[in-house]
Protein backbone atom coordinates (compact mmCIF):
# COMPACT_ATOMS: atom_id res chain seq x y z
CA UNK A 1 0.00 0.00 0.00
CA UNK A 2 2.99 2.31 0.50
CA UNK A 3 3.46 2.42 -3.28
CA UNK A 4 0.01 3.86 -3.95
CA UNK A 5 0.43 6.40 -1.14
CA UNK A 6 3.73 7.55 -2.65
CA UNK A 7 2.10 7.81 -6.04
CA UNK A 8 -0.60 10.12 -4.75
CA UNK A 9 1.90 12.18 -2.76
CA UNK A 10 3.79 12.77 -6.01
CA UNK A 11 0.70 13.41 -8.15
CA UNK A 12 0.52 16.54 -10.28
CA UNK A 13 -2.79 17.30 -8.51
CA UNK A 14 -2.00 19.09 -5.21
CA UNK A 15 -5.34 18.27 -3.59
CA UNK A 16 -4.45 14.57 -3.69
CA UNK A 17 -1.20 15.17 -1.82
CA UNK A 18 -3.16 17.22 0.72
CA UNK A 19 -5.79 14.51 1.22
CA UNK A 20 -3.10 11.90 1.84
CA UNK A 21 -1.13 14.10 4.22
CA UNK A 22 -4.19 14.94 6.30
CA UNK A 23 -6.29 11.77 6.18
CA UNK A 24 -3.77 8.95 5.72
CA UNK A 25 -0.49 10.19 7.17
CA UNK A 26 -2.39 12.21 9.80
CA UNK A 27 -0.20 15.29 9.58
CA UNK A 28 -1.03 18.21 11.87
CA UNK A 29 -3.59 20.38 10.01
CA UNK A 30 -1.90 23.50 11.41
CA UNK A 31 1.60 22.51 10.30
CA UNK A 32 3.59 24.47 7.74
CA UNK A 33 3.58 21.36 5.51
CA UNK A 34 -0.21 21.38 5.32
CA UNK A 35 -0.38 25.14 4.84
CA UNK A 36 2.03 24.89 1.92
CA UNK A 37 -0.01 22.07 0.38
CA UNK A 38 -3.18 24.20 0.68
CA UNK A 39 -1.44 27.08 -1.08
CA UNK A 40 -0.59 24.73 -3.92
CA UNK A 41 -4.23 23.63 -4.14
CA UNK A 42 -5.29 27.26 -4.42
CA UNK A 43 -3.17 27.87 -7.54
CA UNK A 44 -3.72 24.44 -9.12
CA UNK A 45 -5.01 24.03 -12.66
CA UNK A 46 -8.29 22.39 -11.60
CA UNK A 47 -9.07 25.19 -9.14
CA UNK A 48 -8.27 27.74 -11.83
CA UNK A 49 -10.75 26.05 -14.16
CA UNK A 50 -13.44 25.89 -11.48
CA UNK A 51 -13.10 29.63 -10.87
CA UNK A 52 -12.50 30.65 -14.48
CA UNK A 53 -16.07 31.77 -15.17
CA UNK A 54 -16.11 34.51 -12.53
CA UNK A 55 -16.86 37.99 -13.82
CA UNK A 56 -15.30 41.28 -12.72
CA UNK A 57 -17.47 41.28 -9.57
CA UNK A 58 -16.12 37.88 -8.53
CA UNK A 59 -19.43 36.13 -9.19
CA UNK A 60 -20.23 33.36 -11.66
CA UNK A 61 -22.91 34.65 -14.07
CA UNK A 62 -25.00 31.49 -13.83
CA UNK A 63 -27.67 30.34 -11.42
CA UNK A 64 -25.97 29.27 -8.17
CA UNK A 65 -27.28 25.73 -8.62
CA UNK A 66 -26.39 25.39 -12.32
CA UNK A 67 -24.88 21.91 -12.68
CA UNK A 68 -21.92 21.71 -12.16
CA UNK A 69 -20.61 25.21 -12.73
CA UNK A 70 -22.73 27.43 -10.47
CA UNK A 71 -21.37 29.00 -7.28
CA UNK A 72 -23.02 26.33 -5.12
CA UNK A 73 -21.11 23.50 -6.80
CA UNK A 74 -17.86 25.41 -7.15
CA UNK A 75 -17.71 26.11 -3.41
CA UNK A 76 -18.67 22.53 -2.53
CA UNK A 77 -15.93 21.18 -4.78
CA UNK A 78 -13.30 23.57 -3.45
CA UNK A 79 -14.20 22.54 0.10
CA UNK A 80 -13.82 18.86 -0.71
CA UNK A 81 -10.45 19.51 -2.39
CA UNK A 82 -9.07 21.18 0.75
CA UNK A 83 -8.91 24.73 -0.62
CA UNK A 84 -7.34 26.98 2.06
CA UNK A 85 -9.78 28.69 4.41
CA UNK A 86 -10.37 32.42 4.69
CA UNK A 87 -9.87 33.48 1.07
CA UNK A 88 -11.83 36.73 0.75
CA UNK A 89 -11.80 36.38 -3.04
CA UNK A 90 -14.50 33.73 -2.62
CA UNK A 91 -16.86 36.08 -0.76
CA UNK A 92 -18.85 37.02 -3.90
CA UNK A 93 -19.58 33.31 -4.47
CA UNK A 94 -20.67 32.99 -0.85
CA UNK A 95 -23.08 35.88 -1.32
CA UNK A 96 -24.52 34.29 -4.46
CA UNK A 97 -25.27 31.09 -2.59
CA UNK A 98 -26.69 32.68 0.55
CA UNK A 99 -28.81 35.21 -1.32
CA UNK A 100 -30.33 32.31 -3.24
CA UNK A 101 -30.97 29.96 -0.34
CA UNK A 102 -32.14 32.56 2.18
CA UNK A 103 -34.44 34.48 -0.14
CA UNK A 104 -38.15 34.46 0.66
CA UNK A 105 -38.89 33.60 -2.96
CA UNK A 106 -36.74 30.47 -2.78
CA UNK A 107 -38.49 29.04 0.26
CA UNK A 108 -41.92 30.02 -1.03
CA UNK A 109 -41.26 28.11 -4.23
CA UNK A 110 -39.40 25.08 -2.90
CA UNK A 111 -40.49 24.46 0.70
CA UNK A 112 -43.54 22.25 1.30
CA UNK A 113 -44.89 20.59 4.43
CA UNK A 114 -47.04 17.56 3.57
CA UNK A 115 -48.44 15.15 6.14
CA UNK A 116 -46.32 16.74 8.84
CA UNK A 117 -43.01 16.34 6.97
CA UNK A 118 -41.06 19.16 5.35
CA UNK A 119 -40.35 18.26 1.73
CA UNK A 120 -37.09 19.98 0.89
CA UNK A 121 -33.90 19.26 -1.09
CA UNK A 122 -31.88 19.63 2.08
CA UNK A 123 -28.65 18.70 0.30
CA UNK A 124 -28.65 22.31 -0.92
CA UNK A 125 -28.55 23.82 2.55
CA UNK A 126 -26.23 21.01 3.60
CA UNK A 127 -23.68 21.66 0.86
CA UNK A 128 -23.77 25.40 1.49
CA UNK A 129 -23.24 24.95 5.23
CA UNK A 130 -20.42 22.42 4.76
CA UNK A 131 -18.69 24.54 2.12
CA UNK A 132 -18.75 27.80 4.04
CA UNK A 133 -17.60 26.18 7.28
CA UNK A 134 -14.78 24.32 5.52
CA UNK A 135 -13.68 27.38 3.56
CA UNK A 136 -13.65 29.66 6.59
CA UNK A 137 -16.39 31.86 5.12
CA UNK A 138 -19.18 31.18 7.63
CA UNK A 139 -21.12 33.98 9.31
CA UNK A 140 -24.35 34.15 11.33
CA UNK A 141 -26.36 33.16 8.28
CA UNK A 142 -24.80 29.71 8.48
CA UNK A 143 -26.44 29.32 11.89
CA UNK A 144 -29.72 29.85 10.09
CA UNK A 145 -28.89 27.11 7.58
CA UNK A 146 -28.06 24.72 10.42
CA UNK A 147 -31.24 25.68 12.28
CA UNK A 148 -33.34 24.96 9.22
CA UNK A 149 -31.78 21.55 8.72
CA UNK A 150 -32.40 20.59 12.32
CA UNK A 151 -35.97 21.87 12.14
CA UNK A 152 -36.71 20.03 8.89
CA UNK A 153 -35.39 16.62 10.00
CA UNK A 154 -37.89 13.81 9.44
CA UNK A 155 -39.00 11.46 12.23
CA UNK A 156 -36.76 8.66 10.93
CA UNK A 157 -33.71 10.94 11.07
CA UNK A 158 -33.11 12.23 7.56
CA UNK A 159 -34.53 14.52 4.92
CA UNK A 160 -36.48 14.13 1.69
CA UNK A 161 -37.91 16.31 -1.10
CA UNK A 162 -40.46 13.68 -2.20
CA UNK A 163 -43.85 15.45 -2.33
CA UNK A 164 -45.93 12.28 -2.36
CA UNK A 165 -47.95 12.15 0.88
CA UNK A 166 -47.23 8.42 1.22
CA UNK A 167 -43.45 9.02 1.31
CA UNK A 168 -42.42 8.15 4.88
CA UNK A 169 -38.72 7.29 4.62
CA UNK A 170 -35.85 9.72 4.29
CA UNK A 171 -33.80 9.86 1.11
CA UNK A 172 -30.16 8.75 1.12
CA UNK A 173 -29.48 11.38 -1.56
CA UNK A 174 -30.95 14.22 0.48
CA UNK A 175 -29.70 13.09 3.90
CA UNK A 176 -25.97 12.40 3.54
CA UNK A 177 -24.84 15.96 2.86
CA UNK A 178 -26.92 17.50 5.68
CA UNK A 179 -25.42 14.86 7.97
CA UNK A 180 -21.95 15.80 6.79
CA UNK A 181 -22.52 19.52 7.28
CA UNK A 182 -24.12 19.23 10.70
CA UNK A 183 -21.34 16.94 11.91
CA UNK A 184 -18.85 19.66 10.98
CA UNK A 185 -21.10 22.34 12.48
CA UNK A 186 -21.34 20.41 15.77
CA UNK A 187 -17.57 19.95 15.86
CA UNK A 188 -16.81 23.62 15.22
CA UNK A 189 -19.71 25.28 16.99
CA UNK A 190 -20.70 22.75 19.63
CA UNK A 191 -24.27 22.20 20.76
CA UNK A 192 -26.18 19.13 21.86
CA UNK A 193 -29.01 19.66 19.39
CA UNK A 194 -26.73 19.49 16.37
CA UNK A 195 -25.00 16.35 17.65
CA UNK A 196 -28.33 14.64 18.37
CA UNK A 197 -29.47 15.51 14.87
CA UNK A 198 -26.30 13.96 13.45
CA UNK A 199 -26.72 10.77 15.47
CA UNK A 200 -30.31 10.35 14.30
CA UNK A 201 -29.31 11.01 10.70
CA UNK A 202 -26.45 8.51 10.81
CA UNK A 203 -28.88 5.83 11.94
CA UNK A 204 -30.83 5.85 8.68
CA UNK A 205 -27.64 4.75 6.89
CA UNK A 206 -26.25 2.46 9.56
CA UNK A 207 -29.41 0.42 10.02
CA UNK A 208 -29.32 -0.27 6.28
CA UNK A 209 -25.60 -1.12 6.33
CA UNK A 210 -25.13 1.89 4.03
CA UNK A 211 -26.69 0.28 0.96
CA UNK A 212 -29.22 -2.48 1.74
CA UNK A 213 -32.99 -2.32 2.13
CA UNK A 214 -34.19 -3.18 5.59
CA UNK A 215 -37.12 -5.31 4.55
CA UNK A 216 -35.23 -7.85 2.42
CA UNK A 217 -31.52 -7.00 2.57
CA UNK A 218 -31.31 -6.34 -1.16
CA UNK A 219 -29.19 -3.55 -2.68
CA UNK A 220 -31.25 -0.36 -2.55
CA UNK A 221 -29.89 1.16 -5.75
CA UNK A 222 -27.26 -0.19 -8.12
CA UNK A 223 -25.59 3.24 -8.23
CA UNK A 224 -25.01 3.02 -4.48
CA UNK A 225 -22.44 0.23 -4.92
CA UNK A 226 -20.55 1.88 -7.81
CA UNK A 227 -17.74 4.34 -7.11
CA UNK A 228 -17.76 7.92 -8.40
CA UNK A 229 -15.94 11.22 -8.01
CA UNK A 230 -17.32 13.78 -7.58
CA UNK A 231 -20.67 12.52 -6.29
CA UNK A 232 -22.20 16.01 -6.21
CA UNK A 233 -25.63 15.34 -4.62
CA UNK A 234 -25.62 11.62 -5.44
CA UNK A 235 -24.87 8.80 -3.02
CA UNK A 236 -22.52 5.85 -3.18
CA UNK A 237 -20.91 3.67 -0.52
CA UNK A 238 -17.58 5.50 -0.69
CA UNK A 239 -19.19 8.89 -0.12
CA UNK A 240 -21.30 7.34 2.65
CA UNK A 241 -18.26 5.81 4.35
CA UNK A 242 -16.32 9.04 3.98
CA UNK A 243 -19.06 10.93 5.82
CA UNK A 244 -19.24 8.19 8.46
CA UNK A 245 -15.50 8.69 9.00
CA UNK A 246 -15.84 12.46 9.23
CA UNK A 247 -18.79 12.21 11.63
CA UNK A 248 -17.19 9.58 13.88
CA UNK A 249 -19.27 6.51 13.00
CA UNK A 250 -16.86 4.57 10.81
CA UNK A 251 -16.10 2.01 13.51
CA UNK A 252 -19.75 1.11 13.97
CA UNK A 253 -19.94 -2.59 13.09
CA UNK A 254 -22.75 -1.84 10.64
CA UNK A 255 -20.20 -0.17 8.34
CA UNK A 256 -18.28 -3.45 8.01
CA UNK A 257 -20.14 -4.85 5.04
CA UNK A 258 -19.78 -1.64 3.03
CA UNK A 259 -16.09 -1.54 3.94
CA UNK A 260 -15.71 -5.14 2.75
CA UNK A 261 -17.38 -4.22 -0.52
CA UNK A 262 -15.12 -1.19 -0.96
CA UNK A 263 -12.01 -3.30 -0.32
CA UNK A 264 -13.19 -5.85 -2.89
CA UNK A 265 -12.90 -3.13 -5.54
CA UNK A 266 -9.20 -2.54 -4.96
CA UNK A 267 -7.17 -2.96 -8.15
CA UNK A 268 -3.91 -4.93 -8.45
CA UNK A 269 -1.89 -1.69 -8.27
CA UNK A 270 -3.50 -0.80 -4.94
CA UNK A 271 -5.76 1.89 -6.33
CA UNK A 272 -9.52 2.11 -6.73
CA UNK A 273 -11.58 2.86 -9.85
CA UNK A 274 -14.23 5.45 -10.63
CA UNK A 275 -16.75 3.00 -12.05
CA UNK A 276 -19.18 5.66 -13.29
CA UNK A 277 -19.35 9.46 -13.38
CA UNK A 278 -22.01 12.14 -13.03
CA UNK A 279 -20.46 14.81 -15.26
CA UNK A 280 -19.50 15.51 -18.86
CA UNK A 281 -16.39 17.46 -19.81
CA UNK A 282 -17.71 19.81 -22.44
CA UNK A 283 -17.79 23.44 -23.55
CA UNK A 284 -21.27 23.44 -25.09
CA UNK A 285 -23.18 24.46 -21.96
CA UNK A 286 -25.18 21.25 -21.49
CA UNK A 287 -26.61 20.47 -18.07
CA UNK A 288 -24.14 18.42 -16.06
CA UNK A 289 -21.18 19.91 -17.89
CA UNK A 290 -17.90 20.15 -16.00
CA UNK A 291 -14.96 22.33 -16.89
CA UNK A 292 -12.78 19.87 -14.98
CA UNK A 293 -11.87 16.30 -15.85
CA UNK A 294 -11.72 14.27 -12.63
CA UNK A 295 -9.74 11.38 -14.05
CA UNK A 296 -10.38 8.13 -15.86
CA UNK A 297 -13.57 6.13 -15.51
CA UNK A 298 -13.85 2.35 -15.75
CA UNK A 299 -13.63 -0.70 -13.54
CA UNK A 300 -10.05 -1.61 -14.50
CA UNK A 301 -8.23 1.69 -14.11
CA UNK A 302 -7.29 3.60 -10.99
CA UNK A 303 -8.88 6.99 -10.40
CA UNK A 304 -6.68 9.08 -8.12
CA UNK A 305 -9.53 10.99 -6.48
CA UNK A 306 -11.51 7.86 -5.68
CA UNK A 307 -8.34 6.21 -4.42
CA UNK A 308 -7.50 9.10 -2.08
CA UNK A 309 -10.98 8.97 -0.56
CA UNK A 310 -10.88 5.17 -0.28
CA UNK A 311 -7.54 5.32 1.56
CA UNK A 312 -9.01 7.96 3.89
CA UNK A 313 -11.88 5.62 4.74
CA UNK A 314 -9.66 2.57 5.19
CA UNK A 315 -7.24 4.49 7.40
CA UNK A 316 -10.12 5.77 9.56
CA UNK A 317 -11.47 2.23 9.96
CA UNK A 318 -8.04 0.74 10.82
CA UNK A 319 -8.05 -1.34 7.64
CA UNK A 320 -5.13 0.30 5.88
CA UNK A 321 -2.10 -1.95 5.95
CA UNK A 322 1.40 -0.49 5.87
Amino acid sequence: MAGIVDRLLNSKEPSLELKILVHVLLKDPDSSEIQQAQKEVRVSSRVSLLLSERDTSGRIPLGPYSKWRGAHWVLATLADMGYPPGDLALMPLREQVLEWLLSKEHLKKHLRCIDGRVRRCASQEGNALYSLLSLGLADDRCDELASRLMKWQWPDGGWNCDKRPEAKNSSFMESLIPLRSLALYARLKGGDEARRTVERAAEIFLKRKLYRRQRDGQIMNRGFVELHYPCYWHYDILFGLKVMAEAGFINDERCSEALDLLESKRLPDGGFPAEKKYYHVSLNGISGMSLVDWGCTGKRHMNEFVTADALHVLKSSNRLKN
